[in-house]
């Protein structure tokens, strides 16, 4: 697939681990926004005005087959830090300027996983609890309440995984690990309150 050899190509030129981040103006990235199919399915749900505003890519294999516990991405990329009522922490990632914003935001926004290879059920494939982005930002002390009828989302390559930024999700170690590479792809549709921007990159 081109997009996991692109991004293969960008992890050696920026000697990357298991994962790289601020990819959203790299051209196969903003290809892969595009997919006809994929961006038909966004609009569906956000509306003709979505873009992406964030891209991460991820991959486990041995010496990087880590485990993510339970949690809602609470985060959002902008381009300059200011002081706004509900937003903050300001925590930083790899250079670029984070943010937690108000939940009305991640509620309005939505997640495209591709998989750059199968991901079944020995590949520590993201696992989520079903309508849990559906009650807001939920403390960390309240999460283990939720982890019941958990869900795991496999998936063969080229298949995509959409789901909400409050989502509670988590994965597991790969059993067997090699390759799990997926180009995750954060689109919105409604600017942030201003001064406030989404980050260019």
């Amino acid at each position: 697939m081109a997009i996991a050899q692109g991004l293969e190509l960008e992890r050696s030129l920026r000697k990357g681990g298991h994962s790289l981040r601020n990819l959203t103006v790299l051209p196969i990235v903003q290809d892969a926004a595009k997919l006809p199919h994929l961006i038909e399915l966004v609009d569906e749900v956000l509306g003709l005005n979505s873009r992406l505003v964030r891209a991460i890519f991820f991959d486990k294999v041995p010496g990087a087959n880590w485990s993510v516990p339970w949690h809602q991405d609470l985060t959002i990329c902008v381009k300059e830090k200011h002081a706004i009522d509900g937003f903050g922490p300001w925590p930083p990632k790899d250079g670029a300027i984070h943010v937690q914003p108000p939940a009305i935001i991640l509620e309005k926004m939505l997640t495209a996983r591709i998989h750059l290879d199968d991901c079944g059920a020995q590949n520590g494939p993201v696992r989520v609890v079903p309508g849990s982005h559906r009650h807001g930002k939920i403390g960390e002390s309240d999460i283990s309440g939720w982890i019941k009828n958990e869900v795991a989302c496999v998936g063969g390559v080229g298949s995509v995984l959409f789901m909400r930024p409050l989502l509670l999700h988590a994965s597991s170690p790969a059993v067997n690990p090699s390759h799990r590479r997926v180009l995750h792809l954060e689109f919105a549709a409604e600017d942030l309150p201003l001064p406030l921007e989404w980050n260019p990159f």
